[in-house]
């Protein structure tokens, strides 16, 4: 059949710009030549807590910028061995950023940045230390840290509120400062508490008045240790638990589930969301989170677009003031009128430092 000098144009026209439009589909995303990779802590990237929260921030980058991903999930029963085996294998995984997940990766994370200044690290929940203890920066290696006590301080306030034997419990997995942040901060806020309202409300879990020595079920694996500790609690008289200590963390509000009136408070992610917890979520009054996944999608971003800063000084600390801290919107338990309204008071005032919540980072 003949055609016309037009149609032929119109033709070739439509095809034209159809091909534009699958080029542009199938165009890269601005990190798919960098690779970005992750070394967890005990627990595991489905601990329903800590690493989850980091893994979340690794996935995020992968989809929004089409990083190329790769994993190392240490052992329940992780050694200094185990983290330093993972690390040097996303080394050999040619990463161009490794993020290693916890205190515990520490001395991993400085010797392998030592050993390989190219690549790029970064550390949650810790800077780096000489063997010593002195403080060390490398420049290739950045810091996320969170100042969890200011966010814990309005979760203790809350519970002070809410508890009906006048007593609270918290323990952690174990007493990294990482983990103390969140008891010292929840115990700062019932004392705060207390002052504003003339009561007498007790936060047990502490060795006397030295809260350098919280109770600890000495990992952050056994539920079972969670549950048995948490009841011990119940039967002193406490009604609201603190657990800061991961997957440890679900015995306890396993625990609640046995006793009628007691709550549980979450850390790191807002529990009351997580499939995890869902058996005892109506007995979540609130959570602690730690905004892993944003800092970790935020500083992947940074490498994808070659603007990573490492060192002490350019440190990550999530604080009320940006968002890094926070506590758990309302959900199932009710809060008494007006305290949503104290709570952002109370907020403002932190940020502020009209309320001073003191912690490693604010002492």
């Amino acid at each position: 059949m003949k055609q016309n000098k037009k149609t032929v144009f119109a033709s070739v026209a439509v095809f034209a710009m159809a091909a534009l439009a699958l080029s542009g589909c199938a165009a890269a995303k601005p990190g798919s030549n960098y690779k970005a990779c992750m070394v967890s802590d005990a627990g595991g990237f489905k601990d329903a807590s800590f690493n989850e929260e980091a893994w979340n921030g690794l996935m995020a980058a992968k989809k929004d910028y089409g990083v190329q991903v790769a994993t190392v999930q240490s052992p329940e029963t992780a050694t200094q061995t185990d983290y330093t085996t993972g690390v040097n294998s996303m080394i050999d995984a040619k990463c161009d950023l490794i993020v290693g997940v916890g205190f515990n990766l520490a001395n991993a994370v400085r010797e392998a940045a030592k050993a390989n200044p190219k690549i790029n690290f970064a550390l949650i929940d810790s800077a780096l230390s000489n063997d010593d203890y002195s403080p060390l920066s490398l420049p290739n290696v950045k810091p996320l840290q969170y100042d969890t006590a200011q966010a814990a301080f309005l979760a203790g306030y809350l519970a002070a509120s809410e508890t009906k034997t006048g007593k609270i419990a918290t323990y952690g997995g174990m007493l990294l400062p990482s983990v103390t942040i969140f008891m010292d901060g929840l115990k700062q806020g019932v004392d705060y508490y207390n002052t504003k309202n003339g009561t007498k409300v007790q936060v047990l879990g502490a060795a006397g008045t030295d809260t350098s020595k919280w109770a600890a079920t000495g990992d952050f694996n056994d539920q079972a240790k969670g549950k048995t500790l948490t009841e011990q609690f119940f039967a002193q008289g406490a009604d609201i638990v603190l657990p800061v200590a991961g997957p440890v963390g679900i015995g306890s509000g396993q625990a609640t589930l046995d006793k009628s009136g007691t709550m549980v408070i979450g850390v790191d992610s807002d529990w009351y969301n997580l499939p995890a917890h869902a058996a005892y979520k109506a007995n979540i009054l609130t959570s602690i989170e730690k905004k892993m996944a944003k800092a970790v999608e935020s500083v992947i971003k940074s490498g994808v677009d070659k603007a990573f800063m490492g060192g002490d000084a350019n440190a990550y600390v999530g604080t009320l003031a940006n968002a890094g801290v926070q506590i758990a919107d309302e959900h199932e338990v009710m809060y008494p009128s007006g305290m949503a309204a104290t709570l952002a008071d109370l907020k403002a005032q932190i940020i502020s430092g009209a309320i001073k919540v003191t912690s490693i980072y604010n002492k």
